[in-house]
């Protein structure tokens, strides 16, 4: 085996660890494979014949990667239209594919995703790196540029706004199922007082459609004003199906098939706490949604 068939070999050897990695930095799945294979053409230009460790090498390549993505994306960004969902994986219920459960190994749902994204870049990278994969901020500190010290100071303050915001999900999947279930019931059927019973009185409601007019995209918050918007999306109602958003129980609004929602719920303590509802028509036509085809 020559030497770069040999670097091939490790690297797909790591190739899940690292878009796992890439997922919960970007919270997109296309961007991560993107970051990914340019992590290879690094790896196949360089000469790594000194370094021991070629899976903590591979990381720390794939952070540097998409911490440059992050800081393009955000020297991009004008004034946001509105909220944004990050990229969900879509599962079926009844067969969760092996890719998307090692992509979602430590239960990243998509209301963790969104509070990543309200993050300055080096303070999400040190988060993800230090917290979610137990990389010593002896070696986060030179991806950012600090001193180790001052990578455990952005990878705190991450914590605290991670702890502040996102809420811990009901564990039971069968329980989160029935209550989404009574939600998606009482919408179709209108009926105000059983949507209120299942919505936590601070439920959030973010709606992301992209591109498209100011105010098309937007945050709802109390359930009495998540339970207004509910009955106008009742006509959708009875195409929603069931399905895995980020592990989680949610579902897809599909009408003749044809999909044009994912939302994201989380439940806890038996109640609503979120919806993160993304109807962005160029993001949902990537998404692989074919996994809940009959």
């Amino acid at each position: 085996m020559d030497d770069r068939d040999y670097l091939a070999q490790q690297f797909e050897a790591n190739r899940t660890h690292l878009r796992a990695v890439a997922y919960r930095m970007l919270g997109s799945v296309s961007e991560a494979d993107d970051a990914v294979q340019e992590s290879w053409l690094r790896l196949s230009r360089s000469d790594t014949g000194d370094v021991e460790n070629l899976g903590g090498w591979l990381t720390t390549v794939v952070a540097r990667v998409c911490l440059d993505m992050l800081r393009s994306r955000a020297s991009r960004r004008e004034e946001p239209l509105g909220p944004h969902v990050p990229e969900p994986i879509v599962s079926r219920e009844d067969e969760v594919d092996p890719e998307h459960e090692a992509l979602l190994a430590d239960s990243v749902g998509l209301a963790l995703l969104v509070v990543l994204e309200t993050l300055a870049p080096p303070e999400r990278l040190a988060f993800v790196l230090h917290d979610m994969f137990g990389v010593p901020f002896e070696e986060v500190a030179p991806i950012v540029d600090r001193s180790p010290a001052a990578a455990r100071q952005l990878a705190s303050r991450a914590r605290r706004r991670v702890r502040g915001a996102a809420a811990v999900p009901d564990a039971d999947l069968a329980r989160q199922r029935e209550v989404v279930d009574a939600f998606l019931a009482a919408a179709r059927g209108g009926d105000f007082d059983a949507l209120l019973a299942v919505l936590d009185p601070d439920v959030v409601l973010r709606v992301d459609r992209g591109a498209v007019p100011a105010g098309a995209s937007r945050e709802v918050r109390g359930a009495r004003a998540v339970v207004e918007r509910a009955r106008t999306f009742a006509p959708l109602a009875a195409s929603a199906r069931p399905a895995l958003v980020n592990g989680a129980a949610g579902f897809v609004v599909a009408p003749r098939g044809r999909p044009v929602a994912v939302a994201g719920v989380t439940v806890a303590h038996g109640k609503i706490v979120e919806f993160d509802l993304l109807a962005d028509p160029a993001r949902l036509r990537e998404l692989d949604l074919t996994v809940l085809d009959d």
